[in-house]
């Protein structure tokens, strides 16, 4: 049988028994899974900020003791990624993803038994880090690449929108267990919901639409199932190092460890500490910081829709300078109440927290094609990079002149940068909105 008339086979065997195609493509099936295993696995994203006091308290552990065990968690978080993208290629999602969940339940469940910080470094640092970074974004993008050709935007928006869903269901669950019976049920919480997750990763996700005989959604063409990859971390490194030699390379990563640093580093960081330095209650700051997270799904979703429709590169630029002028008010919008302006200033971050990421993913298959996952991996490192360094030196500055304001007109003018940035990326001649993957 020839390739062509086995692709027919297949592509029959998917339609409904009277040879008419399902009316839900299984692209949108592997989608919904996906979407709940980030939410799933957002969990443990929810948990490291409730746990700072309740171990100081038991452990006597000091705050930089528990931050270090924070600090290895989001640089493998971020380090992670690209890698993870390639054994994917290797392996397939289901396998790398089903591991990940249980690498991430095993260190989290574990530290119901430690003793000692550097069980905290192992268990929640390395463990809990590792499988994190299998599932950052480069798993979404990875997802998205293979079983979508049309609805690339909506899709890798719908997916990142995950992870804040997770964190919105989790967060006020985790928090009401760690306050009324202690760290370790909330520690245990999060493992048994990566464990809930894997039997329909392992059950209903697939590798590749060829697995099932279906074309990628939007594709007029059958795609075979291409070989596995060998050498994950090689060619994780390989891919790199033929990146770095491309301008587009260093402008997508700065932009995005300025995305990092503004709002990871910055807002979630230090915000609850600004606002109580004009006195803003601590629980009242917080809510406003949790108000973003709800935008930030429905933002992120719109962004998808946009890049879908509009040149990605010009998107980026719009969002970091709306980002970056806004956080030029926030000095002057801070105060003991909150007052409408400053309602407006959450809803419209709220709204541009993340709406970075599918812009920055279309671009990077506009112009790496195949390697696209790996090469956002990478540049996902860097907005890890970013947030790590901001909210290092957010807190150096506010010890040194007493004030976040600083900060504030720093973050703003990195923002305006990142623009310019965005606007200098050269778009490829061959590339459409919608259609920038099947760019080689």
């Amino acid at each position: 049988m020839t390739q062509t008339t086995e692709a027919a086979a297949l592509s029959r065997s998917a339609s409904s028994p009277g040879g008419r195609p399902a009316r839900v493509h299984r692209a949108w099936f592997v989608a919904a899974v996906t979407f709940v295993t980030i939410v799933g696995a957002a969990a443990f994203r929810s948990l490291p900020g409730l746990l700072i006091d309740p171990l100081h308290a038991e452990f006597g552990w000091s705050r930089g003791t528990i931050g270090a065990a924070v600090s290895i968690n989001l640089a493998l978080y971020g380090l992670t990624a690209p890698f993870a993208a390639a054994l994917m290629d290797r392996f397939g999602i289901r396998k790398v993803v089903a591991l990940a969940l249980t690498v991430i339940a095993v260190g989290s469940g574990l530290t119901v038994w430690m003793t000692a910080p550097w069980q905290l470094w192992l268990c929640w640092g390395l463990l809990v880090g590792l499988g994190s970074g299998s599932m950052a974004l480069a798993f979404a993008a990875t997802v998205t690449n293979r079983w979508f050709t049309e609805r690339r935007g909506l899709v890798s928006g719908i997916l990142t929108a995950a992870s804040a869903s997770g964190q919105l269901i989790f967060l006020p669950v985790l928090s009401w267990m760690v306050e009324g019976h202690g760290w370790r049920p909330a520690a245990v919480t999060v493992a048994l919901a990566a464990l809930a997750v894997v039997p329909f990763v392992w059950l209903l996700l697939r590798d590749h639409p060829a697995d099932v005989g279906v074309r990628p959604y939007g594709a007029a063409e059958f795609v075979a199932k291409p070989e596995p990859v060998r050498g994950a971390a090689r060619r994780a490194l390989t891919v790199l190092f033929s990146a770095v030699r491309t301008t587009p390379f260093w402008l997508l990563a700065s932009t995005f460890a300025i995305c990092g640093a503004s709002t990871n580093g910055l807002i979630q960081t230090h915000f609850v500490p600004a606002a109580h330095d004009h006195g803003m209650p601590i629980t009242t700051a917080a809510s406003l910081l949790a108000v973003v997270g709800v935008f930030d799904v429905a933002g992120t979703i719109a962004s998808g829709w946009f890049t879908d429709r509009f040149e990605p590169r010009r998107l980026l630029a719009v969002y970091y300078a709306l980002r970056g002028l806004s956080l030029l008010f926030l000095p002057m919008l801070l105060a003991p109440n909150v007052h409408p302006p400053m309602v407006f200033f959450i809803v419209f971050y709220g709204l541009d927290w993340v709406a970075t990421v599918p812009p920055t993913l279309a671009l990077c298959r506009e112009h790496y094609g195949e390697d696209s996952a790996i090469v956002f991996g990478w540049v996902l490192a860097s907005h890890q990079v970013g947030a790590a360094l901001i909210a290092y030196l957010g807190g150096l500055v506010r010890d040194m002149t007493g004030s976040y304001d600083t900060v504030w007109y720093a973050a703003g003018a990195l923002c305006a940068a990142a623009a310019l940035m965005a606007l200098v990326i050269r778009r490829r001649p061959d590339a459409r909105p919608g259609r920038l993957a099947t760019v080689g």
